[in-house]
């Protein structure tokens, strides 16, 4: 604990003790060639690689910039660049304007420069449909951006991600998916502003193909998808910039882990409308645990062919390919409590048939710029995703630590057909401005699975967890599976589909030269699930009222109201299908840009309000019920971006408040809800040195922190809590114009650290790694 306090003195210290220098300033406006204002066109500083967007009335500004002779660069998708010199002087405002003229035929070079500021981003994806800068967003939405990735050397979304976000856990799961909690329950998985939530699934994405990622905070399904009130995170992949350049990387680390990269960029040679982008991935990495290891390779190409000025189609397709281990093997027993066996501890076999996963994804997207102020955009994905394999649990656990192990089958198949069609518009009434969003939102997913045969572990020997003995169960009399017939005829009525369509409007009215802005917005939904036998049809209409203010340029306040509403898949013991979650949120925070938006805070306070939320049926054990009513309040405090130069911090804190309300047996009200942590903070902090003989060196420093932590799932309707947890990570790199090389240390101080719940009469958890490193290389051209 001594330890823990000392770090975040030494860090409190450190970012209360900096002072800070604004030398000159460069902004103006971007026009087109009918003088209409052009937003999001990219403005860079070439000499310093400084770059920035314009807003929505085509005005730019580049803050902190030191003195000096630089070359300002303007580009947009189907204009000609524009270059022009500027000198800043000490303390002195250069203002520059542009207009630029269309180009039907040629599509210059777009340049996408990358800020030099690391960790803080001013807009979200296009794929969340809102044009409207982050900062006057009224919701609470944070982006994990690529190069911050990059640092921690996150290569899954099952690693470190949630690190970046307050009040974001990841739940110990299988290692195929990620199970991700925020503000009380979990979060649906998008990609690309689509829902691909599956009831297991889909496979976890590899860092290769991704972005940056996107936390949504409280309910968007109003013109996102259906989704639960906490929120979502949206993981957007990479598309091609027009822009010809390449990386390759290479990892090393712990636990037998080859990791490769290639992540090439460009348009086709002769033809200024055709670009590609191509990521290619292969690892193959063990485990901490004996007998336990995942081998993956991806494949994403994405074509995109630019028509003309204002009409582009893009084409993308991804396959994962994943061949690990039994499903299952994490998972530590123990009558007595957590903590019980050592860190390695596995209940595996070394001769146990191996789980597969193939995982296709293809996206289509249209985008069409009817007018200066009206576009369209269509977008069609197809997912599907097919695992042959088993899964390790135990039929029994006897208080002398003898385990009696089981194995089932688990072969499943999905299929996912998504479809958006939406429009983004600009309309003046008077003084007001109306930023318009509308469109319609259709899905259609279905899950089949057979995990109905089971195979008995009973060896030559008894399997005692106190003195494991391996390897007694030769595989020449494990009895196979049988899979003579097909998957649908063994699955029978394991078999959950969801069906659904909606439509949405919205209309953000912009007051008092966008000091003010109103959002009134609505959603109808229709769906219908198929469960387990089980058959529903629901429909409801969904509100949403947001209001933002503008204290200054670099300072927000908003309120938020939203209602939810999430269709649910299952039946109860007696077979009865789950209602829906409905339910409402209210949320208010404050937003601002500091030292000319170099770095951010975001602060919000939120209470959220759920109606028949699944939990675990204490009666039967393998089925869920549905409480009457969950309530979640909390704040959050987040903190990112360039303190000074070539220091970067992300700081964030959460408290969340999640409990029963109401419930038919009355001992469950008052209980928080399964998976929720009370306190949780993060932080992270990177220095480069700026000149010197150690130009270029990179340190970094940051900890998780988790108190009053409630077992991530509860079978009996009780109490159950977690130890504190705490966790710290480190790294040192070194990099040039091509050439990075970086050593990042996890679990610094070797803590034995788990998440897990009771399960009946024992205990279930699992272990993260002791210590570990990797080492990474990666050269650009």
């Amino acid at each position: 604990m001594k330890r823990k306090i000392l770090l975040l003195t030494i860090l409190t210290t450190l970012f209360g003790s900096i002072s800070f220098a604004a030398p000159g300033v460069v902004k103006g406006i971007i026009l087109n060639e009918d003088n209409s204002t052009l937003a999001y066109a990219n403005v860079t500083l070439e000499e310093i690689q400084r770059a920035t967007t314009s807003n929505q009335k085509g005005e730019y500004k580049l803050d902190n910039i030191h003195p000096g002779e630089y070359t300002l660069v303007v580009s947009f998708v189907g204009f000609p660049q524009q270059k022009k010199k500027i000198a800043v002087r000490d303390s002195s405002v250069v203002e520059q304007n542009f207009s630029l003229s269309k180009n039907d035929y040629t599509l210059n070079e777009v340049i996408i420069a990358a800020d030099r500021n690391k960790y803080k981003v001013n807009s979200v994806s296009p794929s969340l449909k809102m044009e409207t800068p982050l900062l006057n967003i009224p919701q609470n939405i944070q982006v994990v951006s690529q190069a911050l990735l990059a640092e921690q050397q996150i290569t899954s979304i099952l690693e470190g991600v949630t690190r970046n976000v307050s009040g974001v856990t990841r739940l110990e799961h299988w290692d195929t998916y990620a199970l991700i909690n925020m503000r009380g329950s979990q979060i649906a998985a998008f990609r690309n502003g689509m829902n691909v939530q599956m009831p297991w699934g889909p496979l976890a994405e590899d860092m290769s193909m991704v972005e940056r990622i996107e936390f949504v905070k409280g309910p968007a399904g109003f013109m996102m998808a259906n989704g639960e009130p906490s929120g979502f995170y949206n993981v957007v992949t990479k598309k091609p910039t027009g822009i010809k350049k390449g990386e390759v990387t290479m990892t090393l680390g712990s636990y037998d882990t080859y990791r490769s990269t290639l992540d090439l960029d460009g348009k086709i040679k002769g033809n200024d409308k055709l670009l590609y982008r191509v990521n290619v991935m292969a690892q193959s990495y063990g485990s901490h645990r004996p007998y336990e290891w995942n081998d993956r390779y991806t494949i994403a190409p994405v074509i995109k062919y630019i028509f003309n000025d204002k009409t582009s189609l893009t084409a993308e397709y991804t396959y994962q390919y994943s061949k690990m281990s039994v499903v299952g093997s994490q998972n530590v027993f123990s009558p007595k409590g957590y903590e019980d066996l050592p860190v390695d501890f596995t209940a595996s076999e070394p001769n146990l048939d191996p789980t597969v996963i193939k995982d296709h994804s293809f996206f289509l997207t249209l985008n069409h710029q009817i007018s200066n102020n009206w576009k369209f955009t269509g977008q069609l994905a197809y997912f599907n995703f097919n695992q042959v394999g088993s899964s390790l649990w135990p039929s029994a656990l006897d208080a002398d630590g003898t385990l009696h192990r089981e194995l089932s089958i688990w072969d499943a198949f999905n299929e996912s057909k998504l479809g958006q069609l939406y429009v983004n518009g600009k309309v003046k009434t008077g003084n007001v401005t109306h930023q318009i969003l509308g469109g319609l939102d259709m899905n259609k997913k279905n899950y089949i699975a057979d995990w109905g045969q089971k195979i008995s572990l009973e060896g030559s020997t008894p399997f005692n967890i106190y003195n494991p003995v391996y390897g007694t169960i030769p595989a020449a009399s494990l009895p196979e599976f049988d899979r003579s017939l097909s998957l649908r005829k063994r699955a029978g009525t394991n078999i959950v589909g969801q069906t659904y369509s909606a439509l949405y409007l919205q209309d953000e009215l912009h007051f008092f030269d966008d000091i003010l802005r109103l959002t009134l917005a609505g959603r109808y939904t229709k769906a219908k699930s198929t469960s387990y036998g089980s058959n529903t049809d629901d429909k409801k209409f969904t509100p949403r009222v947001g209001l933002s203010a503008s204290l200054d340029k670099q300072t927000s306040f908003y309120a938020l109201y939203d209602q939810a509403f999430v269709p649910q898949t299952g039946t109860d013991y007696n077979g009865k299908a789950f209602e829906p979650i409905t339910g409402n949120n209210t949320e208010f925070g404050i937003k601002r840009d500091w030292f000319g938006g170099k770095w951010n805070t975001t602060v919000a306070a939120y209470k959220i309000t759920k109606n028949n939320v699944l939990t675990s049926d204490t009666e039967h054990i393998n089925f869920s019920t549905q409480l009457g009513q969950t309530q979640t309040k909390g704040v959050e405090v987040d903190v990112k971006g360039e303190i000074i130069k070539g220091l970067n911090l992300i700081l964030n804190y959460a408290f969340t408040d999640s409990e029963v309300t109401k419930d038919a047996d009355s001992q469950k009200v008052g209980n928080p809800l399964a998976g929720t942590t009370k306190h949780i903070t993060n932080a992270w902090l990177s220095y480069a040195i700026q000149d010197g003989v150690l130009k270029n060196v990179g340190l970094s420093l940051g900890y998780q922190w988790q108190l009053d932590r409630s077992s991530w799932y509860v079978f009996d309707g009780s109490n159950h809590v977690l130890p504190d947890y705490f966790r710290l990570d480190g790294g040192i790199s070194w990099k040039n114009k091509n050439l990075s090389v970086a050593l990042n240390v996890n679990n610094i101080l070797d803590a034995y650290l788990y998440s897990g719940s009771p399960y009946g009469n024992y205990y279930y958890w699992q272990t993260e790694a002791p210590r570990n490193f990797r080492v990474n290389i990666a050269y650009k051209f």
